[in-house]
């Protein structure tokens, strides 16, 4: 097999090659380990949430009807006829006239149908109490099922569960969720002139930058990252890392040798197991254009740039939505929503190709400014700097100053 650029591909064909994979397999999950995984099936309500009628202020729960016309001047005159304690179940009912002790979180009595809250009131003794407001019906309380009722949806299959979701589950007594697994994530960089961290580089040789940022990325988006350290430039060495990879991973990243080379191995070296099948190779972006998506069995390979920023943005714009698809969730670009700002300087860009322009956040005069910085792919610096990136279509030659854009955070 040749590994020199097959047809380019764009990143929505990308995109659609993940459909030849199979989501992952799901896993029962307990709450307390559920954050940041991804429903495999919805979860329904079992009960009304809440399940009774609660007070949401300190106060007195009434009859809305007994307060009518209540003001500093002229005020309502009730009749305290006990108290709610906290996690109390009240059987009596509140009758006209007549008011009732209770905390934020307390159970309204029946016939009571709203709360003056304390500071509207002024107790005259023991058994009276002055309403200076009036209050209308349901009025600072909630009721059964007003966050969700039971037998409705409150969690779709494919949600990712935020904090959020943890206390909504909580509060419906939800102990477990059925979520799709991490995936497993292998990671090896290569190259001759790669040392580890631990080590002092000689001239012409490169820490591991790679491994580690990618490792990172991998954690933040819900993957397991597994590195499994460096490759040499041979093919003995690469293939004995890749099938360390089958054994241990649902995907891996192998960061450089995925470009025209003589001394890129990776195509040659995947195209070597049984059941592997090229499914990009060259996607229309900047950076990242030498990028390599190879199917092994089940395994997805990912032949990534050498270069650290490239081989960041790839990630971004091409292996966490992968990684998305695979935990069942939405394709999007980025995490959250992105942001809007204003261009502060022209970028031009090639026509026929995507480009991806990191840029830095600021703010002036109330607005939010995208500054672009510029430098090349090997310095991590423009990484650094950096807030998010500016996705120029590619059917465009570049935005222009002042421009309204959108900024994918990262």
């Amino acid at each position: 097999m040749k590994t020199g650029f097959f047809k380019v591909k764009t990143r929505e064909e990308v995109w659609g090659e993940f459909e030849r994979f199979n989501p992952l397999e799901t896993e029962e999950v307990s709450l307390g380990q559920a954050l940041n995984r991804v429903l495999a099936e919805p979860i329904i309500a079992k009960e009304d949430l809440p399940s009774f009628t609660r007070s949401i202020v300190d106060g007195y729960a009434v009859r809305a009807q007994d307060t009518f016309g209540a003001s500093e001047s002229l005020p309502s005159f009730l009749e305290i006829v006990g108290e709610v304690g906290m996690g109390e179940t009240v059987s009596f009912e509140l009758g006209g006239g007549k008011a009732v002790r209770i905390p934020t979180g307390g159970m309204l009595p029946a016939g009571a149908d709203s709360v003056v809250m304390v500071e509207y009131t002024e107790e005259l003794d023991q058994k009276s109490v002055a309403i200076s407001r009036s209050v209308a019906p349901l009025e600072n309380l909630i009721r059964p099922g007003d966050d969700f009722k039971a037998g409705q949806e409150v969690v779709q299959a494919g949600k990712r569960i935020r904090p959020q979701e943890i206390g909504l589950l909580a509060g419906l007594g939800q102990e477990k969720i059925i979520a799709r697994a991490r995936p497993r994530v292998a990671i090896i960089s290569t190259g001759d002139e790669i040392v580890p961290i631990d080590k002092e580089p000689r001239p012409g040789e490169l820490r591991d930058i790679n491994s580690h940022s990618l490792a990172a990325m991998v954690e933040s988006c819900g993957g397991l990252p597994l590195q499994l350290g460096l490759a040499p430039d041979r093919f003995s060495a690469l293939q004995e890392k890749c099938q360390q990879a089958l054994d241990l991973a649902d995907i891996c990243l192998i960061s450089g040798g995925s470009s025209v080379g003589s001394r890129d191995l990776t195509l040659d070296v995947l195209a070597s197991f049984e059941d592997s099948k090229v499914l990009v190779h060259g996607v229309a972006i900047s950076p990242g254009k030498p990028t390599l998506l190879v199917k092994t069995g089940e395994k997805g390979f990912w032949g990534l740039p050498g270069h650290v920023a490239s081989a960041m943005v790839v990630f971004q714009v091409l292996v966490r939505p992968f990684i998305s698809y695979l935990r069942g969730e939405q394709l999007t670009l980025g995490e959250g929503r992105p942001i809007r700002a204003g261009l502060k300087r022209n970028v031009a860009s090639r026509q026929g190709r995507e480009d991806f322009i990191r840029v830095k956040i600021e703010e002036k005069d109330d607005e939010l400014i995208a500054e672009p910085i510029f430098g090349e792919s090997a310095l991590i610096s423009t990484l650094v700097r950096a807030d998010g990136l500016v996705r120029i279509d590619r059917h465009t030659e570049g935005l222009y100053a002042g421009e309204m854009v959108q900024v994918i955070p990262i």
